[in-house]
């Protein structure tokens, strides 16, 4: 892949491409694209930065971006485990069996000792800067999204909090990594529930111990309507199989692949008789097809993720056909609907499927929004854009293009509410009036029986 800008910031591309320039080129290029940073923050003298923004050029530096802060009571943790599925071959991996990665953030004790986890792992953040950056990206250097260095609010292997928790897997969105949702699964990790969230392999970015690396899909390929149901067997099986592991670790065994150490007290603290799933896109899709495979996933969420192989000519899934005897939450962006057949982005999946639905059903639409705003890039895009432009309008223009109108702050908060109402009505018997009829307080958000 032939780059725009290279990692030296060359000073001529500075002086030949104003900032307005480089903002509408990157949003001509980077729209087209399907997914999702890497170097080391440098550092830049502050006079120096004032200097370059009074000449109306663009300050090019590798940007850490900041998470927003949990809102939940609990101390958080998180660990990275390294799964190997016996049953499934896969003859590209060394010992021919299926591998997976998967990163869990939960509850724990208060331990100061214990490091702040980075966002990503390095060779990670590069792939996923390199997807977002250059010729196919956002016209922005190499190494402008610095997630290797990016502080979470997890603390590295920190023990457990002893008492149980309900668990909730996680699918990313289709060729997103598993850590581009980590803001919601912090969240989540605050109010009381372990989130386990799961890389794809061969599908999405993954990166093993010792630094053994899989890129997954190229993010210039677009989604195969004759790939997609492979796609979601193969995810539906990932979760069950992380279920079977995960339930070993209850067990009091060790889990998957050599050198997986897991934090102090991790097992006393799943419950797996409470466990739900929610997942972004073709995530989303996953959900509901595990929801019908494994009766264990007792409660489901799907973020605007189409239950059809083709999102334009179908046909729905069987999922969508047969619905499910669970309950199943459908939050939607403005690019699906599925109350009217006339309008832009009717999704006949979503129709049939709520047709059909007996288990439980919930509908939300988040205005003004895209998918991506779905992800944490709602708000590390608006960060990144106003360190390196300031507070030129028309990144407004370009935040619009990229994730919708709707306010990153306000969307953050507004589907922290929701998805934890949601998922303490279902999995925790805790009715939350707040998914009973639209708020005030919210009013980003539309909600439909």
């Amino acid at each position: 892949m032939s780059r725009m800008v290279n990692s030296g910031h060359s000073s001529h591309i500075r002086h030949s491409i104003g900032r307005r320039g480089l903002l509408a080129g990157g949003l001509a290029a980077g729209l087209g694209i399907a997914a999702p940073g890497v170097a080391h923050a440098l550092p830049v003298d502050p006079d120096a930065r004032d200097a370059v923004r009074a000449q109306d050029d663009p300050d090019f530096h590798p940007v850490k971006f900041r998470l927003p802060e949990p809102t939940g009571r609990k101390s958080l943790g998180t660990t990275s485990l390294h799964l190997i599925d016996d049953k499934r071959p896969d003859p590209t991996m060394p010992g021919g069996k299926r591998e997976l990665m998967i990163t869990l953030w939960y509850p724990s004790t208060l331990m100061d000792d214990n490091p702040r986890a980075m966002y990503m792992p390095k060779r990670t953040a590069a792939e996923v800067d390199e997807t977002w950056t250059g010729e196919y990206g956002l016209a922005l250097p190499t190494g402008t999204f610095d997630f290797a260095n990016t502080v979470t609010n997890s603390r590295l292997n920190a023990p457990m909090q002893k008492m149980k928790h309900p668990v909730l897997l996680f699918s990313p969105a289709y060729q997103y990594s598993r850590f581009v949702n980590t803001a919601l699964a912090e969240d989540l990790a605050s109010r009381g529930f372990v989130v386990v969230a799961m890389d794809h392999t061969h599908e999405t970015p993954t990166e093993f111990p010792g630094g053994r690396f899989l890129p997954g899909v190229p993010p210039t390929q677009p989604t195969d309507p004759l790939f997609t149901r492979q796609y979601v067997d193969t995810r539906v099986a990932d979760a069950r199989f992380v279920l079977d592991e995960l339930t070993k670790i209850a067990a009091g065994h060790k889990p998957g692949a050599e050198g997986n150490e897991l934090p102090s007290g991790f097992g006393v603290g799943l419950d797996l008789r409470r466990v739900g799933m929610f997942g972004v896109g073709l995530g989303g899709y996953a959900t509901a097809a595990a929801m019908r495979a494994d009766q264990r996933i007792a409660t489901g969420l799907n973020l605007d993720g189409t239950l059809q192989d083709d999102r334009l000519k179908g046909p729905p899934a069987e999922v969508a056909l047969k619905g499910i005897d669970r309950p199943l939450l459908l939050f939607g962006s403005d690019e699906t609907q599925f109350t009217d057949p006339n309008k832009d982005y009717f999704d006949v999946s979503w129709a049939t499927f709520w047709t059909v639905q007996k288990g439980g059903k919930l509908n939300l639409n988040l205005l003004g929004a895209k998918q991506k705003a779905f992800t944490d890039y709602q708000f590390v895009f608006d960060q990144v854009f106003r360190e390196i432009y300031g507070d030129d309008p028309i990144i407004t223009s370009v935040m619009t293009a990229l994730v919708g109108k709707v306010d990153a702050a306000k969307s953050v908060r507004a589907q922290r509410e929701y998805i934890a109402a949601y998922f303490d009505t279902t999995l925790r018997r805790r009715p939350n009036r707040l998914l009973t009829q639209d708020s005030p307080e919210f009013p980003e958000v539309h909600i439909r029986w």
